[in-house]
């Protein structure tokens, strides 16, 4: 958008940009309060979403199963698997780290994926170096104890709603 001169003055036309004044003594035009900015409207659905589950837990979890599996695939002169004790101990961190990913995108289950992901991070004592050198043992059963306490926030009613935000059009 351009703006034309006045009638009379030898101004060229120039280019008008929201935000910007319009001249050297025009203050600049007011943008919305209500519209951040696009990686600030990201940033802000993100936390949202997260604090709608229990992510903390789900990512220690994951992070504990990562940490027990690569403790797993060690050289061999760090760790010998024999027979079922191999594949134990490595099905084990690899269904910790899936109670972990549904822990995050299915919290509706969260005690039942927080306990199943309890016993085989205890069980991950026995079947995989002694929970990965006890860090990932130590990870798993934070983890567990955050997505086991971890409860929704109740949804605010109409009554809770400040005037402004109940007339806002995104309620």
């Amino acid at each position: 958008m351009t703006t034309t001169p006045e009638p009379g003055s030898a101004a060229t036309p120039r280019l008008a940009l929201p935000g910007f004044p319009d001249g050297p003594d025009e203050p600049p035009a007011q943008v919305s309060p209500r519209r951040p900015a696009p990686p600030a409207r990201a940033w802000r659905a993100f936390r949202d979403w997260r604090r709608r589950r229990p992510f903390w837990g789900g990512l220690l979890i994951l992070l504990a199963g990562a940490e027990i599996f690569l403790t797993e695939i060690a050289p061999l002169h760090v760790v010998i698997h024999l027979g079922v004790e191999g594949l134990a101990g490595q099905a084990v961190p690899f269904f910790i780290a899936v109670c972990g990913l549904l822990l995050i995108f299915n919290p509706v289950q969260r005690l039942f994926y927080s306990i199943i992901a309890m016993l085989l991070t205890t069980g991950s004592w026995i079947t995989s170096n002694l929970g990965g050198f006890i860090l990932g043992l130590i990870l798993g059963l934070v983890g567990c104890a955050l997505a086991f306490a971890w409860t929704p926030a109740p949804d605010p009613g109409p009554e809770e709603l400040a005037p402004e935000e109940m007339l806002s059009p995104d309620n």
